[in-house]
């Protein structure tokens, strides 16, 4: 597949040619500098041809952290079919972009030199200048206002050896942002695997993205020193016993009185990243003692219904032994008395197989659904065990329980009473259920219903079964399991 690497210094507009691109917001963008450091990939179909860009962080050399940025942009450049390097054009060239477009022109792939806000003719005319570069290809475009976008698609294309096949939409005229078609989303090698989609979350500084360079086995995701180098969520896929696995790399979080700048977008985004996620890999710092953050961020998990792995990383200079750092964590994430605990070294690749099966055995736990009548049985022995309360000496029962969804698996419970069923049993009936069966790594969703809420009418939405399926597990009138 072609690659089309998008270059420049910071804050030149590369993060917005990206999403406009791929007709989606998945960079950051802001005016302040050096908000991109990772790569952001996509694949895209452009205009009925399919391509992969990269949005590489701003090429500078103003600190350490950006020096790394520098380093993976130009090595990126390296991999591509074609470079688009960005300049400002309300700003007169300078001497640095100069020396780093002659540089990638050495690379030796085509590269366009695309001088960006060139908002009005006017503005044009004062861009000329750049033509003291020599490119042998020169662009002039507002990615804000959609102003020569299209022509500059089209001459991709031209140049990667693509024919337009749709001459419709390779007119003089820029298209509107809507008429591009993104089928990113359907674009897949192998599309029959089922995909995995896993958020790596923690506070700053704990290794989350050493740890996705571990687990895909490449330095995709920049490592520095510098607290909150990650700023935009990097993603990337591996194949893994037959499952596709999609790791994305959040941003480290602070405290909220310590959220600044383009970190509150980061926040943002990993809240996001989190509602399209299977599970979750809570980062944990074995190197320090676990503070309070790292409970509040572990709540993440769990607010969007998340299967979750405790990841101890830093295992090689832990702070304390084995023994009483788990006793710690047990007694601090007493919520989380579920979750697996995985112990490892990003940075000596300790216990990444062991990781990567335990994330397929958690994503089958939060995708299992339990037989109608095991379900059933499982109930009526809790019940037995230990009765219902009465509310206010009226006798509350459970009629029969149903499973109506998976990812994670989500029960209702049929009851006279359900408004009536107290939160400390409905703890006791999922305990229970989690000695029953295999839920490690996953919640369980336990909801009263009454009679009437359960009839078909009342089909979840949301649910994975058919509607005839959910009505042959749900159609149990008379069915008593304190008979």
């Amino acid at each position: 597949m072609k690659k089309i690497a998008i270059l420049g210094k910071p804050n030149v507009g590369k993060s917005s040619l990206f999403n406009r691109l791929a007709k989606s917001r998945i960079a950051i963008t802001s005016d302040i500098s050096g908000t991109t450091r990772d790569i952001n990939k996509k694949v895209i179909d452009l205009l009925g041809h399919k391509v992969e860009i990269l949005d590489t962080g701003g090429i500078d050399e103003s600190n350490e952290l950006f020096l790394h940025v520098k380093q993976k942009a130009l090595l990126i450049a390296t991999k591509a079919d074609i470079i688009l390097y960005l300049v400002d054009g309300k700003c007169t060239p300078d001497d640095e972009d100069r020396k780093l477009f002659y540089q990638l022109q050495k690379i030796g792939v085509p590269c366009f030199l695309v001088v960006n806000k060139i908002d009005n003719d006017k503005e044009k005319q004062i861009a000329y200048e750049f033509e003291s570069f020599g490119a042998k290809a020169c662009f002039y475009i507002s990615v804000s206002h959609n102003r020569g976008v299209n022509f500059l698609i089209t001459q991709i294309l031209n140049t990667l050896g693509f024919e337009n096949i749709n001459q419709n939409m390779a007119s003089s005229k820029d298209l509107g942002f809507e008429e591009w078609i993104d089928l990113s989303n359907q674009i897949d090698n192998q599309p029959n695997l089922p995909e995995i989609s896993i958020g790596i979350i923690g506070r700053v500084n704990v290794g989350k993205s050493s740890i996705l360079n571990a687990l895909i086995g490449e330095d995709r995701s920049i490592v520095s020193n510098i607290a909150g180098t990650t700023i935009d969520p990097v993603d990337e896929s591996i194949i893994y016993q037959n499952h596709r696995l999609t790791f994305i790399d959040t941003a480290g979080l602070r405290r909220a009185s310590k959220i600044k700048g383009i970190e509150k977008y980061a926040l943002d985004r990993t809240n996001k990243i989190l509602q399209k996620s299977n599970l979750a890999l809570l980062v944990l710092d074995a190197s320090t003692n676990f503070v309070e953050l790292d409970e509040r961020i572990s709540s993440l998990a769990s607010k969007h219904h998340l299967g979750i792995i405790i990841v101890l990383n830093k295992w090689d200079i832990r702070i304390k032994e084995y023994k009483e750092i788990i006793a710690e964590l047990k007694y601090k994430f007493k919520f989380l008395e579920f979750a697996p605990i995985i112990t490892l070294s990003a940075l000596n690749k300790r216990h990444i197989k062991e990781l990567k099966e335990k994330i397929l055995q958690v994503y089958n736990n939060f995708s299992y659904r339990i037989p109608t009548s095991q379900l059933n049985t499982a109930i009526m022995e809790a019940t037995k065990r230990h009765p219902l309360p009465s509310d206010h000496g009226k006798l509350v029962r459970i009629y029969y329980a149903t499973q109506y969804d998976t990812c994670p698996p989500q029960i209702s419970l049929i009851m006279n009473r359900p408004k009536s069923l107290h939160f400390s049993y409905k703890r006791y009936l999922v305990n229970f259920l989690r000695q029953k069966f295999e839920f490690e790594g996953t919640p369980l969703i336990l909801i009263p219903k009454d009679k009437k809420s359960s009839k078909l009418e009342e089909y979840p939405k949301n649910t994975s079964a058919t509607k005839q399926e959910y009505h042959d597990t749900t159609n149990h009138e008379g069915y008593n399991l304190e008979d």
